[in-house]
C-alpha cells in the first residue's frame, strides 16, 4: 500500500525544482518551491543521487522530496542495470521521501514491465514518469497505459516541440486525458511567460524547472532563491 505523505492538493499551484545539493534544496524552499526533485549529474539529465544526499536534504527541508532513479542517459536499461535500479529503489523506500522519478522505454512505448518491476521494490512510494514520455510515439496511448500503474501519479512532459501555443494545446489534451488519475507536470525550458500561458490556457497547476532557477543558467549553476521566487510569482501576486 502507498503510504499517505504530504503533497500538494489537486487545486494548488506548485513549482517543483531540481536540486543536486543541500544548498540547492534550501534555496529552492526559501524561494517558494512546493516540491524538490533530487538528482546528481544534471548535465546528463539527472541520475540517482547518493543516499546520504537524499537523507540530509530530507532532514533540512519541510517540503516533499522526489528522487531521480536513473543509472545512465539511456531510457532502456539492460537486465543488470534494472537489478541495480531495483536495489536503489529498495534503499530509497526506507527514506522519508514523497516518491521516485523514473521512466523506461522500449521501441517508442513505455516499458511497463520494467517500470512495475522497479516500483515493486518500493511499494510505499508514488512515482513521476519523467521526460522519457516525450520520446514516445503515441503520448495519448501511453497516458492510458500509465494510468494502469497504480504508483504513477505524475507525468513530467515539456509538451513536445514548438512554440508555447503549440505546447499549450498538447499539454491541455494530456491534462484532459490524464485527470484525475495522473497529474501532468509541465517542464522543459519553462520561464515566467511560459508558466503564465500554461496557467491560463491548460488547467495545469504543477510546473517543473531546473536551469531557469540556477546562476548561471547551466547544469553546473547553483539554485538561487530569488530566481525561484520570480517563477512562483506567476501565481502568487
Amino acid at each position: 500500500m502507498i503510504h499517505e505523505v504530504p503533497n500538494a492538493a489537486a487545486d494548488t499551484t506548485l513549482l517543483e525544482v531540481i536540486v543536486s545539493s543541500v544548498e540547492d534544496a534550501l534555496e529552492a524552499e526559501q524561494g517558494g518551491a512546493g516540491r524538490l526533485e533530487v538528482v546528481r549529474n544534471l548535465e546528463l539529465g539527472g541520475l540517482t543521487p547518493t543516499i546520504d544526499t537524499v537523507q540530509t536534504i530530507c532532514r533540512r527541508v519541510s517540503i516533499p522530496v522526489r528522487v531521480m532513479l536513473r543509472c545512465s542517459e539511456s531510457h532502456s536499461p539492460g537486465p543488470d542495470e534494472v537489478e541495480g535500479l531495483c536495489q536503489e529503489a529498495e534503499g530509497l523506500a526506507s527514506l522519508a521521501i514523497d516518491g521516485l522519478v523514473l521512466g523506461f522505454l522500449r521501441e517508442g512505448q513505455v516499458d511497463v514491465p520494467t517500470l512495475c518491476e522497479v516500483l515493486s521494490r518500493a511499494p510505499n512510494l508514488r512515482a513521476t514518469f519523467h521526460r522519457a514520455f516525450d520520446e514516445t510515439a503515441d503520448p495519448a496511448a501511453e497516458i492510458e497505459r500509465l494510468k494502469r500503474v497504480p504508483q504513477v501519479d505524475r507525468i513530467l512532459t515539456s509538451g513536445g516541440v514548438g512554440s508555447w501555443n503549440v505546447k499549450a494545446e498538447r499539454l491541455r489534451s494530456y491534462h484532459q486525458a490524464a485527470t484525475p488519475k495522473i497529474t501532468i507536470l509541465a517542464g522543459g525550458g519553462l520561464d515566467r511567460l511560459g508558466i503564465d500561458q500554461l496557467l491560463s490556457e491548460t488547467g495545469l497547476r504543477e510546473f517543473h524547472t531546473g536551469r531557469a532557477v540556477r546562476v548561471p543558467e547551466t547544469p553546473f549553476g547553483k539554485v538561487q532563491a530569488q530566481k525561484v521566487s520570480q517563477l512562483v510569482a506567476a501565481w502568487r501576486y
